[in-house]
Parts: C-alpha cells; sequence; structure tokens
C-alpha cells in the first residue's frame, strides 16, 4: 500500500524504529516547473515538468543505509532496503540534528507562463532590432520546489523556493564564421530581458571586427560571466572534504593570506536566488565569511568533516543527488566587488576595460575549470582584444593558461558589475601574469 505523501515521511520513521534502526531520516523533494523553449526567433514548445522523491537514511547497529524511491512510495519495502543495505557498510557516527517542526517561509515569487513568453519575446526582438541577421535561441523558466526534512529526533523543517531562469544566446553567421554569444540571469520574483538582451547585443557590437590575438604574458580581464571558472577553484580548495584529505593547498594556511588583499569571499543564507534557511541536515545556514581582505578564515563543513576538523558544522552538509549522502557544498558564494565601502561604487565593465592599456578580455570558455589543482589551459570562445582602454576586436584561436592561486594573488581590479552565474556572485576582474597564446602573433 503506498502513503500519502504528507503521511509518508512520519510513517516512514516509524517503521525504521521498529523495524530495528536507532535513528533515521526522512528528506523529500517535489519540484514543479513549465519552461519555455524558444528556437530560430520562435516559441517552440512549452513543457511540464513534475517530479517528487523521497530519501530514507537509517542507522541500525551504527551502519548507515540510504534508500531512494521517485513518484508513489510502499514505505515498509522502502525501509527493508535501507536496512538490507546497511549491514553492507561499516559502521560509523549517527549525525542527525535535533530540532523541532519548523516550515520556513516561501522563498521568490511565481510568474505565469504568458509572463515568461513575453520576456522570452521582448529579449529576442531587442537583439534582433539591432541584428536582424541574427538566429537566437531561448529558455525560461519558472520553478517550485518543496524540500522537507524529517528525522527521529524530533527535527521537522521545510520550505518552499521559486526560482525564475532566463537563458538567450544568438548565433550570427558571417560568411564561414560562426558567432555564438550567450548570456542568462536567475532571480527570485523577476527577470530583466532588456539588460539580458543588452549583454548580447553589446557582445555582437565588440564582435564586429576580429583582431589578432598575441603570443606572450599579458594582463587578462574575466568578465563576471568567465570569472566563475575562478571561484570553482577557490570553493574545492575551501571544501572541509578536501582539507581532511591534504588535496587543498590551504589546508595549513588558515588565519593566512591565500589570495589578493583586495577578495573578500563569503555567504549568505538570505541573498540571490541561491538563497536557503537550512542544508540537507537540517542545520539553520548562517552568514560566513571564508576570505577576508585575502586571508584564510574559515573552511565549509558538514557534520562528518566538522567532526574530523574538530569545528563542527558550518551548515554547509548538501546532498549532491536524492540518492547521496551529505557532503560539503556551498549554496551561494559572494564575492565583494570592488570600491564596495562606503559610497564608493566600483567600476563598470566599460570603465574596467578603458583602464587596461594592454590585454585581452575573456567572457566565453570553452572546456572546464581548474580543478582542485589551480592549473588551467582553456580554449577561449568570446573574448576580444584590449589596446589603450579601448576593444580592437574578437579574438579567434586563443588559449589562456595559468594558475587560479597565482592568478588570484595578482588581482590588479575588481569591478563593480556584480551579478549572479550559477551559485556564485562575481564582478569581473583583471588579473596579471597569464600566459595567452594565439595561433598568430601582432608581427605575423
Amino acid at each position: 500500500m503506498n502513503a500519502k505523501p504528507d503521511s509518508l515521511a512520519e510513517q516512514l520513521i516509524e517503521l525504521a524504529i521498529k523495524s530495528g534502526a536507532e535513528a533515521a531520516e526522512v528528506f523529500q523533494s517535489r519540484s514543479f516547473s513549465r519552461p519555455l523553449f524558444f528556437e530560430a526567433n520562435r516559441l517552440k514548445q512549452i513543457e511540464v515538468m513534475e517530479s517528487e522523491g523521497t530519501a530514507l537514511r537509517i542507522w541500525r547497529n551504527g551502519q548507515p543505509g540510504l534508500a531512494v524511491a521517485y513518484g508513489p512510495v510502499a514505505p515498509q519495502v522502502l525501509v527493508d532496503r535501507a536496512i538490507a543495505l546497511s549491514a553492507l557498510n561499516e559502521p560509523e557516527t549517527i549525525d542527525l540534528t535535533p530540532g523541532s517542526v519548523t516550515q520556513y517561509p516561501d522563498l521568490g515569487e511565481a510568474v505565469d507562463v504568458q509572463r515568461l513568453m513575453t520576456w522570452g519575446e521582448t529579449a529576442i526582438a531587442l537583439v534582433r532590432e539591432s541584428y536582424s541577421e541574427a538566429i537566437c535561441n531561448a529558455e525560461w523558466e519558472c520553478e517550485s520546489e518543496t524540500t522537507r526534512l524529517l528525522n527521529s529526533q524530533g527535527l521537522d523543517c521545510s520550505y518552499t523556493d521559486i526560482t525564475l531562469s532566463g537563458y538567450l544566446s544568438a548565433d550570427w553567421v558571417r560568411g564561414d564564421d560562426l558567432l555564438n554569444v550567450s548570456d542568462g540571469q536567475t532571480q527570485r520574483g523577476s527577470l530583466d530581458p532588456v539588460t539580458l538582451a543588452h549583454q548580447i547585443v553589446q557582445r555582437l557590437d565588440w564582435a564586429r571586427e576580429t583582431a589578432i590575438a598575441p603570443s606572450k604574458r599579458l594582463p587578462v580581464l574575466f568578465t563576471a560571466k568567465a570569472a566563475d571558472m575562478l571561484w570553482g577553484t577557490v570553493q574545492a580548495a575551501l571544501n572541509g572534504k578536501q582539507v581532511v584529505e591534504r588535496a587543498s593547498p590551504w589546508s595549513d594556511r588558515l588565519g593566512l593570506p591565500v589570495v589578493s588583499d583586495s577578495i573578500t569571499l563569503m555567504q549568505s543564507p538570505t541573498e540571490g536566488p541561491f538563497s536557503c534557511p537550512f542544508d540537507d541536515e537540517g542545520v539553520p545556514t548562517r552568514p560566513i565569511t571564508f576570505i577576508r581582505d585575502g586571508i584564510l578564515q574559515l573552511f565549509y563543513t558538514d557534520h562528518r568533516m566538522g567532526r574530523a576538523l574538530g569545528s563542527g558544522t558550518t551548515g554547509n552538509g548538501f546532498r549532491p543527488g536524492l540518492g547521496s549522502y551529505p557532503t560539503p557544498g556551498i549554496f551561494n558564494l559572494l564575492v565583494k566587488p570592488g570600491g564596495a565601502i562606503a559610497d564608493q561604487p566600483g567600476q563598470s565593465l566599460p570603465e574596467l576595460i578603458a583602464s587596461m592599456d594592454d590585454g585581452i578580455i575573456v567572457d566565453q570558455i570553452l572546456g572546464g575549470g581548474a580543478g582542485i589543482s589551480g592549473e588551467f589551459s582553456i580554449n577561449v570562445d568570446l573574448g576580444y582584444r584590449v589596446r589603450r582602454g579601448e576593444i580592437l576586436g574578437r579574438i579567434k584561436d586563443t588559449m589562456v593558461s595559468g594558475n587560479v592561486y597565482t592568478a588570484l594573488k595578482q588581482v590588479i581590479k575588481l569591478g563593480g558589475d556584480a551579478e549572479w552565474n550559477g551559485a556564485c556572485y562575481t564582478p569581473s576582474l583583471i588579473v596579471g601574469g597569464l600566459s595567452v597564446t594565439g595561433r598568430h602573433t601582432e608581427d605575423d
């Protein structure tokens, strides 16, 4: 017999304890979305996507077992599966957060399909107003996700998260040359198709001419969109699991400088579209400054890694997937923009460009990031040549290589143009000392 969703979690906890488990936890996630897809400048389709999953984690004789089901659930079957799996694992400390019943306020506001459609049509029309030959594709979505966590120590917390996202790309064909420019937004409450379209048009304007990429060391401006590649490595280095395993180069650097003193990194539970009130272990999230003025302050941890480090959990235990155990993760990472003190605004992207005497801009890259090692060699998918504060044109067949940790010690300027890219709020920045390799040289 399948249980009703509202009573399923309670039934699973009760059955698990009756079946011999000394502790149990239920994690439930339900999502609903209606994405709109535009292809070749027109609305192509509207989809309806729903999912519902339940994860039961138990400890029997100290041995953990995790079982997952999607859709309707037969409670005893799921309990039996979790207990059977626990017999295959070694005993471990039971990591459960005690608590009470708490229903947190919903985050975000839903918008209807008509509003999403209007946003998509507006963005595409604005791009084609400047570039009528451009072929635009887009995806606009409003997604609602409800999370509930219940355990045998009295914790029962839940909230609903509504997130809006918009993605727009433009293909511009000139003879044998195909240029693709893309950008996106993720927000709560509302999206801004006008700003998104302007960002696409600005990149197309900069790419009207083709410039020659040099082969030498140059300052490199990473736009907010491309800078996420750098911060991905930083997130890995701040991960308590990497520290416990001695994989992080910052394992012994607490209280010491690790990056430029212009950099401050933090997380805030209430900021941005990726805010959340508690982690996947039921621990309330909290504001944390990981790096202040270049000095390492703290690593992020879940229960298990916090115990291993002796620091306790920071409320950063998240599941990579429903069928995974919690592990350290950052739900949002905020890089303090340049000039973000008093009433002094940081420099805009055009002002950053104007400050460069000789360098390149990286706006889109091909391939993955640097990983925990920090070493990278990326192909520039979309980039530009800058001389004396002006963009000469788009560069092609260009690679940029270096080390993230070294680059972040050589930050020349941080912009004031921070925006969300994935779960990272970052400004553009100029770093020195990177190696640029072009197919041709400026002497050719």
